[in-house]
C-alpha cells in the first residue's frame, strides 16, 4: 500500500493494514544490520531531529542508529542546554528547528499530547517516541515484529501483559497494535494500576496472575513507574513481586505453555523478574532491542522517504 501519512502519532489510528506495512518493510531493514557496511542511501540529504524532553536510552539510540543506518544526518537536541529552559514553548522551539529545515522530529515528552501538538505546527514529519501515559508506538510495533518474528502469527495468541498497566504508554500501545492484528489480550496487575476502561480498547482483564499465565503465547512484564505514581498505589515492592513477579514457579508455567517473556526495559530486577530468568531461552528482550533498529528504519522511511 502507498504511505501517505506524514506522522506517526499511535497505533490507536493506524489500520492493520499500516501496521503490517511497517513490519513487512522492517524485516528488508533488518538484514542491513547484519551487514560489514550497515548503511544505505534512502534518507540522503534528509535531517532528522531527536526531540527528547524526558530521559531515555534505548529508544534514543534505537532512533539514532536507524536514521544513521539510512544515511540520514541526525541532530540530537539537548533540552537542558536549551531555551525551553527559559520558558520557550515546544511550538516555538519545533518550529525554529524546522527552520534550518530539517525534515522529522522524532518527540518524547512526559505530557500526553506533545507530539500531536508539535505535529500540528510544523509541516516536518513527526514520530512519537512516547508520550506520557498515551502512546509508545514505536516500542508496540518492534514488538509485533518481535513476536511474528518468533512465533510466525500473532493472529489467535494469547498476550498476558502484567505490571503498572495505569501508566504505562506502552501497554496501551500494544492493546491496539495486538488487537488489530487478531490477538487475545489480557491484563494483570494489582487493581489499583489496572485501570477498568482498559477494556473499552478490546483487552480483558484479571487480577490472578496464574489466570493471566494460563495458556499465554507471550508474557509481557511492564516496569513499576514509580517516577510517574503521584501517590502511593501498592503496599510494598515485596509484596507486588510475590504476587505479580515472575519467580522460578511462574517460569514453569510459561515454559510448560511454551510461552516467552518480553519487556520494554528498563527492567527492575528482582521486582518483575527475577533477574537470571531475564537472560534464558525464553526472554526476547534483547531482541526486542535487536529488532527496535529496523522497525524504526522502516518507520522513519515511510513517514520521510516513501511518502
Amino acid at each position: 500500500m502507498k504511505w501517505k501519512r506524514k506522522d506517526l502519532i499511535g497505533l490507536e489510528d493506524l489500520t492493520k493494514d499500516e501496521i503490517e506495512t511497517i513490519l513487512d518493510m522492517a524485516v528488508s531493514f533488518k538484514e542491513i544490520s547484519t551487514r560489514s557496511v550497515k548503511k544505505v542511501p534512502p534518507l540522503r540529504g534528509k535531517t532528522v531531529v531527536n526531540l527528547f524532553f524526558e530521559p531515555s536510552t534505548r529508544t534514543r539510540t534505537s532512533f539514532e542508529l536507524a536514521a544513521k543506518r539510512l544515511s540520514a544526518d541526525v541532530l540530537s537536541f539537548d533540552v537542558s542546554t536549551s531555551s525551553v529552559s527559559k520558558g520557550e514553548t515546544i511550538v516555538d522551539t519545533a518550529k525554529n528547528i524546522e527552520a534550518m529545515k530539517v525534515d522529522c522530529f522524532i518527540v518524547r515528552h512526559s505530557i500526553a499530547g506533545a507530539p500531536q501538538i508539535i505535529a500540528e505546527n510544523v509541516s516536518a514529519s513527526v514520530i512519537n517516541a512516547g508520550d506520557g501515559c498515551h502512546e509508545h508506538p514505536t516500542q508496540a510495533l518492534l514488538d509485533l515484529f518481535t513476536v511474528r518474528e518468533k512465533l510466525g502469527k500473532i493472529k489467535g495468541l494469547k498476550i498476558a501483559i502484567i505490571g503498572d498497566i495505569l501508566h504505562s504508554r506502552v501497554a496501551r500501545s500494544n492493546i491496539w497494535g495486538f488487537t488489530k492484528l487478531g490477538a487475545y489480550v489480557c491484563v494483570c496487575g494489582p487493581p489499583t494500576i489496572v485501570p477498568c476502561e482498559i477494556e473499552k480498547m478490546g483487552a480483558k482483564i484479571t487480577y490472578c496472575l496464574d489466570e493471566a499465565l494460563e495458556d499465554a503465547d507471550v508474557v509481557y512484564l511492564l516496569r513499576l513507574q514509580r517516577e510517574r505514581q503521584k501517590e502511593n498505589f501498592l503496599t510494598s515492592l515485596k509484596e507486588y513481586s510475590n504476587y505479580y513477579g515472575i519467580d522460578e514457579e511462574r517460569y514453569k508455567k510459561i515454559l510448560k505453555n511454551h510461552g516467552f517473556i518480553m519487556h520494554p526495559g528498563p527492567m527492575n530486577r528482582g521486582i518483575e523478574i527475577k533477574s537470571d530468568i531475564a537472560e534464558r531461552d525464553r526472554s526476547l528482550i534483547l531482541e526486542q532491542v535487536t529488532n527496535g533498529i529496523a522497525v524504526r528504519m522502516a518507520t522513519l522511511y515511510l513517514t520521510i522517504g516513501a511518502r
